[in-house]
């Protein structure tokens, strides 16, 4: 059995893992324990649109951000907004969130449904990765608790609308999403 084989049994096995203990556990970039997850719990978006998504972001209103990398966990709740730009950064300055996005290094952009890790909830969220396949950060639309039935739809009618299923190039080719548009 090949590794993407055995991560993919590990998550079948328990899909509640986390996918940074899973990516260390079988020595792969986070990434490819991502691409490894069932297509109807994790699609991947059209990275060369990461602004795109980022700012339509500001319309789930509060959200949680996780952004960890080999020494620390950072988890923000708050809102986008404020949008900038300045040099290699894109910035997210609203009153409860101030975050530096180095876009350059965007390399990977998916949407994500899994069972949370404390208490098997269902979570959506979108997840960047670097260029290298390490997490830059991930946005929550809700964690530990029940997601507000209004952000379920927006993530989902998000993923059908053909206004913006250019930032959804891999949903219009995957045959569920087909069949809901």
């Amino acid at each position: 059995m090949d590794t993407r084989e055995r991560i993919r049994a590990a998550i079948r096995d328990n899909p509640n893992q986390m996918t940074m203990l899973l990516a260390s556990q079988f020595g792969v970039p986070e990434v490819e324990v991502v691409r490894a997850f069932p297509d109807e719990r994790a699609v991947e978006l059209d990275a060369r649109r990461w602004e795109e998504l980022v700012r339509r972001l500001e319309a789930f209103g509060k959200v949680h951000v996780i952004v960890s990398n080999g020494g620390a966990t950072l988890e923000a709740n708050g809102q986008f907004g404020n949008f900038s730009t300045t040099g290699d950064f894109f910035n997210v300055q609203s009153k409860s969130l101030d975050m530096h996005i180095r876009w350059r290094e965007i390399g990977a952009v998916f949407a994500v449904e899994k069972p949370g890790h404390l208490d098997g909830k269902k979570t959506l969220s979108f997840q960047f990765f670097d260029r290298r396949g390490h997490s830059a950060f991930k946005v929550f639309l809700g964690f530990g608790a029940t997601i507000p039935p209004e952000k379920v739809e927006q993530f989902n009618k998000g993923k059908v609308q053909k206004k913006v299923i250019g930032i959804y190039p891999h949903v219009a080719r995957h045959k569920s999403f087909r069949a809901a548009a």
